[in-house]
């Protein structure tokens, strides 16, 4: 198999009015990938004030990481009210710029590119990012507002990011947002639908992929494992349908 990277923002969660914990794209898909064995490491950043509380945090997970500096730390708060959670933007964190993403690990030939806002990674840097490599694009880069407060979501996106995504990771929401996911020119699209498994679609056609419901849990952080554990399937030679059955897996282990 070879290796693969995860690049993105650190976020700071703060859930319920709890204490802040670590999140965002490296932490979940640093969880998800203890569970599938694969050759790894994550490049992520944060805040420089930040760094002492997030370091060790990322670094117990076991994957190497390597942690550069940022200006800002990501922060969003959640609240669930009648199962339904309710997401908000306390901080953007930093853009990603080419020069940037050059500190990635060269022998990672799969990229798990894990955004939190459309404003994370810009077409250049996933330009960058793409040279030679598989790129996975989480869809929270497409349709997330780069603005403060309550999450906002448009399909308002540079249709030019995905000339450079070799596989496209969606949630259902995600999915709504943007419409005909078949048009993007993706050659790749898988779209998360929670407790009732996956859909795949490639080649113009679509398949459902189950998976076993979970009963009330926290989902924060699944796509993030679901995402990494599919791409790392992928990497192993894996078809499609195989890799989001075992990414269901993965991901329903993460956060059970």
């Amino acid at each position: 198999m070879e290796a693969l990277a995860v690049v993105g923002n650190v976020s700071l969660d703060r859930v319920g009015g709890r204490l802040p914990r670590v999140g965002g794209g490296p932490y979940w898909a640093a969880r998800a990938l203890r569970h599938v064995g694969a050759r790894a490491s994550v490049l992520a950043r944060c805040a420089d004030a930040d760094r002492r509380f997030v370091l060790p945090r990322l670094a117990a997970l076991g994957v190497p990481v390597r942690l550069i500096h940022g200006e800002t730390t990501a922060a969003f708060s959640f609240s669930y009210a009648d199962g339904v959670r309710a997401m908000s933007v306390d901080a953007i964190g930093d853009a990603w710029r080419a020069d940037d993403v050059r500190e990635l690990n060269r022998r990672a030939r799969w990229i798990h590119v894990a955004p939190l806002l459309r404003s994370d990674f810009p077409a250049e840097t996933l330009a960058a990012l793409a040279q030679g490599r598989h790129v996975l694009l989480d869809g929270q880069g497409l349709v997330r507002r780069a603005q403060l407060g309550p999450l906002a979501l448009d399909a308002e996106f540079d249709r030019s990011l995905l000339e450079h995504v070799s596989i496209l990771k969606l949630s259902e929401e995600e999915a709504d947002v943007i419409g005909d996911v078949g048009s993007l020119g993706v050659a790749e699209v898988v779209v998360t639908q929670g407790a009732r498994g996956a859909r795949v679609i490639e080649r113009g056609g679509e398949l459902h992929v189950p998976t076993r419901p979970l009963g009330r849990v926290d989902p924060t952080g699944a796509g993030d494992a679901f995402g990494v554990a599919y791409l790392a399937a992928r990497a192993q030679g894996l078809r499609p349908m195989a890799a989001a059955r075992r990414a269901n897996a993965v991901a329903a282990a993460v956060i059970a």
